[in-house]
């Protein structure tokens, strides 16, 4: 049982769980960010356009006290509309970003080799060498 708990540990301790929930914390507040923009700020104006109607409170009346809310489900729509827009944007600038950071690091010369690793290279050489048996005159090659 103790394993368990340990293995549980280092699972959520991962630089990947703590991302992920980090992500899903400022999506959520980023959600309700959309949300309100929508209903609060291009709902009223698509009302002003459409006459005073207002969009997010239509419905289709169905049977009894059953409503089909299409104006609720074209709300949604918008913010989804919204939101994947917002999220092209940043994988877009991070894209950008992350290529210019790749040119960057491409076009610094590479760092001149220590006199250490002058040395092993020089060793290594010597090693290959003389690992080659060295053809002999009357051999056939």
């Amino acid at each position: 049982m103790r394993s368990f708990f340990e293995e549980f540990k280092k699972f959520i301790l991962r630089g990947n769980v703590v991302d992920l929930a980090v992500g899903i914390v400022i999506g959520t507040a980023f959600s309700k960010i959309v949300d309100s923009l929508v209903k609060d700020i291009f709902m009223p104006i698509i009302g002003v356009m459409t006459g005073g109607l207002d969009i997010s409170k239509q419905t289709v009346h169905l049977s009894g006290e059953v409503n089909l809310a299409w104006g609720s489900f074209l709300q949604a729509i918008l913010n989804f509309v919204i939101i994947g827009f917002c999220m092209f944007l940043v994988v877009k600038g991070i894209n950008a970003l992350h290529k210019y950071v790749l040119k960057e690091e491409e076009a610094k010369p590479a760092p001149e080799p220590t006199p250490t690793e002058k040395l092993l290279a020089e060793i290594r050489d010597l090693l290959k060498r003389e690992a080659k048996p060295e053809p002999t005159p009357n051999t056939p090659t």
